[in-house]
C-alpha cells in the first residue's frame, strides 16, 4: 500500500468508491486462452467455410456435366444454392461464439483504460496508489487494481483436465472464471464442448506442456472441423478425438512431431490434409469408421507405423506409399471396397496381422509371399478364386480364414506354411471340390472348418494332423470319412482316416502279393505248355 495521499472531497472519494464497485460487478473476463481460442477459431472458420464452398463447387460440376435427364435444372440450382447457404449459416452460427468473446474482451479493454484514467487523475505526480477519505471512509485505487489481479489468478489456477481423470468441480465462485473456461475446465462425463471450448482448452493444453488430451465423445454435434490451433499441441504425444462427428482436420496437424498416439475412430473424416504425412513419430493410428475413400500420398512418410486400423471406411485402393510401412506389424482394413491390394505390400515385411475381412477383393498379389513374419491373415467374405503360390513362404503363418470366397482350389504348396494353426476354407460353396492332397504335413494344425463346399472324400494324409482338436463340415457331403466319422470328433476322424489308409495298404500289399504268384504261374504255366509237360501245379 503506497503513502497515503491528500484527502479530497466527499465528491471526488464517492466517484472513486462507485468506479471500484462497478469493476467489481463486472461479469467474468474471458481468459487469455479464451481470447487466443476465439482468434484462432474465427481464423479456423474462414479457412473452413472457403473450403467448404470450394468442395461444394467442384461436386456441382462434376454432377453438371455427368447430368442426362432426371431432376430439372432450376430444381438443382435450387439444391446447390441451399447446400452453399447451409455453410454459410452453419460458419455462421460456429463465429457467433468466438465473436461475442472477442467483443467482450475489447469493452473489458476500453474499462481498463478507464480505470487507468482515473488513476492518473487521482495520482498526478505518478504515485501508483493515492489514498482519498473523509471521514472514516477510504478507497484506494490498489484494491481496484488487485480485483483484476484476483480475477487472473483464479483463471491461471482453473486446471484445463479434460479426459484426464479429473471429473470434480473447480471449487470457485459461479463468477470467478468465464462460463466458456469453466466448461472447458469440468470435465465431467456428461459435459460436452463447443468449438471455442475446445479452442480454449487446446490454448491452455499448449501453454501447460500437455502430453495426453482426450476428448472421446466430448464435443458437441456442432463441431465439425478443429481449430488450426491445434497444431500448438507441440508436446502430445498421445490425442483422442474419437466418437465425435469431426469431419476435417486442420492442416496444422502435421505440426505434432512428437505424437505417438492418434485415435479418430467413428467420426465422419472424408479425407486427410497432405501434412498427415508429417506425424514422424507416430507409431499407433485408428482411423476406424469413418468416411475415407482414399489416402495422401504423404501417408507413406509414416515410416514409424506400426498399428493402423483402416476398417469401416469407404477405401477402393489403398496407395503404393503403403509399401513403405517398413514397421507396420498390424494392419486391419475390413469392412471396405477394395479391389485389389498394391504390389508394394510385399516391402511390409514386418507385419504380423492383416485383416482384409468383408471387401471386394478377387485375388491376392504374388508379392503377399514376401511377408515372411505374417501370422494372421484374414480373407473372410471377398469374391477371392485362388490363393496365390506364393502363399507356401508364410512360414510362419498361424492363422488363415479364406471362408465366404469363390476359391476353386488351394495351392498344394500350402503345405509348406508348417506353422499353420487354423485354417478356414469354408462357404466356398459350389467352388472347392478338394483339400491339398499333402495336407497332412500341416502337423501343427488345431482347427480346420470345410463347411458349405463340395468336397466329397478327404485326403490319405489327412490321418497325420493328431493336433487336430476342431474340424466342421457342416452342410459339406462327404462321402470318405462316412458322417457318422465326423460326429465322433476331430481326434476319432483322424484315427478313422488313419486307419483307413493303414487297412488298404495292408490290403494293397496282400493284392500285390497275390498278383505276382499269378502272374508267376501264368508264365511258368506257358512256359510248360510249349514244351509239352503238362499242366502246372496249383
Amino acid at each position: 500500500m503506497a503513502a497515503a495521499g491528500p484527502t479530497t472531497s466527499p465528491a471526488t472519494a464517492g466517484a472513486v468508491e462507485e468506479l471500484t464497485r462497478l469493476y467489481r460487478e463486472l461479469p467474468p473476463r474471458p481468459a487469455v486462452e479464451e481470447v487466443e481460442a476465439a482468434a484462432a477459431v474465427l481464423a479456423s472458420a474462414a479457412a473452413e467455410e472457403e473450403a467448404r464452398l470450394a468442395e461444394i463447387a467442384r461436386e456441382e460440376a462434376l454432377a453438371r456435366a455427368r447430368a442426362r435427364g432426371g431432376a430439372p435444372p432450376e430444381l438443382l440450382d435450387v439444391l446447390w444454392e441451399a447446400r452453399r447457404s447451409s455453410v454459410r449459416l452453419r460458419a455462421l452460427q460456429q463465429r457467433k461464439e468466438a465473436a461475442h468473446v472477442l467483443e467482450l474482451e475489447r469493452r473489458f479493454r476500453l474499462f481498463d483504460d478507464l480505470i487507468q484514467r482515473a488513476s492518473r487523475l487521482l495520482s498526478p505526480g505518478g504515485g501508483a496508489g493515492a489514498r482519498i477519505g473523509t471521514g472514516g471512509a477510504a478507497v484506494d485505487h490498489d484494491e481496484v487494481v488487485e480485483v483484476e489481479a484476483t480475477r487472473d489468478t483464479e483463471l491461471d489456477a482453473a486446471p484445463a483436465e479434460i479426459g484426464r481423470g479429473s471429473k470434480g468441480g473447480l471449487g470457485l465462485e459461479p463468477k470467478s472464471v468465464s462460463s466458456l473456461r469453466r466448461a472447458a475446465s469440468a470435465g465431467t462425463d456428461t459435459e460436452k464442448l463447443g468449438l471455442i471450448q475446445v479452442a480454449s482448452l487446446i490454448e491452455s493444453s499448449a501453454k501447460k506442456g500437455t502430453t495426453e488430451l482426450n476428448l472421446r465423445g466430448k464435443l458437441v454435434d456442432q463441431v465439425e472441423w478443429l481449430p488450426v490451433s491445434l497444431g500448438k499441441l507441440q508436446d502430445v504425444t498421445e490425442l483422442d478425438l474419437s466418437e465425435n462427428r469431426i469431419m476435417a482436420l486442420p492442416s496444422t496437424i502435421g505440426s505434432l512431431r512428437y505424437l505417438t498416439k492418434l485415435d479418430l475412430h467413428s467420426n465422419q473424416l472424408i479425407n486427410l490434409p497432405d501434412t498427415f504425412g508429417e506425424l514422424s513419430s507416430l507409431i499407433d493410428l485408428d482411423l476406424r469408421a469413418n468416411q475415407l475413400k482414399s489416402l495422401p500420398t504423404s501417408f507413406g512418410n509414416l515410416t514409424s507405423l506400426a498399428n493402423l486400423d483402416l476398417s469401416s471406411n469407404l477405401l477402393k485402393v489403398l496407395p503404393d506409399c503403403l509399401g513403405k510401412l517398413k514397421n507396420l506389424r498390424r494392419l486391419i482394413a475390413e469392412t471396405n471396397e477394395l479391389e485389389e491390394l498394391p504390389y508394394t505390400i510385399g516391402s511390409c515385411t514386418s507385419l504380423v496381422e492383416l485383416r482384409l475381412d468383408f471387401n471386394q477383393l478377387k485375388a491376392l498379389p504374388e508379392a503377399i509371399g514376401k511377408l515372411e513374419n505374417l501370422e494372421i491373415l484374414t480373407l473372410h467374405y471377398n469374391r477371392i478364386k485362388g490363393l496365390p503360390t506364393t502363399i507356401g513362404h508364410l512360414t510362419r503363418l498361424r492363422e488363415l480364414d479364406v471362408s465366404f470366397n469363390e476359391v476353386e482350389t488351394i495351392p498344394e504348396n500350402i503345405c509348406f506354411a508348417a506353422s499353420l494353426v487354423k485354417l478356414n476354407v469354408s462357404r466356398n460353396f459350389a467352388d472347392l471340390r478338394a483339400l491339398p492332397k499333402s495336407i497332412g504335413e500341416l502337423e501343427m494344425l488345431e482347427e480346420l472348418d470345410i463347411s458349405s463346399n463340395q468336397i466329397r472324400v478327404l485326403p490319405d494324409s489327412f490321418g497325420h494332423l493328431s493336433k487336430l482338436r476342431v474340424f466342421h463340415a457342416d452342410e459339406t457331403p462327404l462321402e470318405v470319412p462316412p458322417k457318422e466319422v465326423v460326429k465322433l470328433g476331430a481326434q476319432e476322424l483322424v484315427n478313422y482316416m488313419k486307419n483307413m489308409v493303414a487297412a488298404r495298404e495292408v490290403s494293397q500289399n496282400q493284392t500285390d502279393k497275390r498278383s505276382f504268384w499269378t502272374w508267376l504261374r501264368s508264365l511258368f504255366g506257358c512256359y510248360k505248355k510249349n514244351q509239352g509237360l503238362g499242366p502246372v501245379p496249383a
